[in-house]
């Protein structure tokens, strides 16, 4: 049977969407995007219509092969128990440990506290309380990869890790956070944004990016 091509809920600048987009370039998964704007009309992702693919009102959110999944990190799992090429998570036990302790430290110990939500209640204050969440996030993770990267987070080939790194570090630069004391991060970014994968997955070049940001 002809299977439908996948379709991703997402927003150029989310970088919980972006994880997902270089997750499905590096495997080669063609798929269809429907852009949800987190900020017009009070924000598209609490219309009815959404709330129906996705009840937490986030993005992203991915239909495909007949079900609907939300959560960056389940929605990468589960692309890489069904399609394993290229392997996102290594085989080695210890490795696979350190690459979800790594995914984890930035999904679950830095993002969620400088996402859109957070930051609309901080009000005034919000380019400060992202700066500190941020910068407190990576000071931690700068030590962490002293001892786990090689080329990349996790030694020398690219895995989930790695889909979380860069749109965190867009997110740090986006809220001018200084970045000069994490050179391992700093590094590993930059040898990431080399690669195609990360260049077509970019906020600057998705089919939603106003024309003032594109690439």
């Amino acid at each position: 049977m002809a299977s439908e091509k996948p379709i991703l809920y997402g927003y150029f600048r989310s970088s919980c969407s972006w994880r997902v987009r270089i997750a499905l370039a590096l495997k080669g998964i063609a798929y269809d995007q429907v852009p949800v704007n987190l900020l017009k009309d009070g924000g598209q992702q609490f219309s009815a219509e959404f709330k129906a693919v996705n009840p937490m009102q986030q993005v992203p959110a991915l239909k495909i092969d007949g079900i609907t999944l939300s959560q960056s990190l389940a929605i990468i799992h589960y692309l890489e128990d069904t399609r394993p090429n290229p392997r996102l998570l290594p085989q080695d036990p210890k490795k696979r440990a350190q690459v979800r302790m790594i995914s984890d430290h930035i999904a679950s110990g830095i993002q969620p506290l400088q996402n859109l939500k957070v930051l609309k209640q901080m009000g005034e204050r919000k380019t400060e309380w992202a700066q500190k969440c941020i910068a407190s996030g990576f000071q931690a993770l700068e030590q962490v990869l002293q001892q786990t990267a090689g080329r990349y987070c996790v030694g020398d080939e690219v895995s989930m890790a790695d889909l979380c790194l860069v749109p965190q570090v867009a997110n740090a630069e986006r809220f001018n956070v200084d970045l000069d004391p994490y050179p391992t991060i700093t590094r590993i970014n930059k040898a990431l944004l080399e690669l195609e994968a990360f260049k077509v997955s970019h906020p600057s070049r998705q089919p939603d990016t106003p024309a003032e940001l594109r690439a």
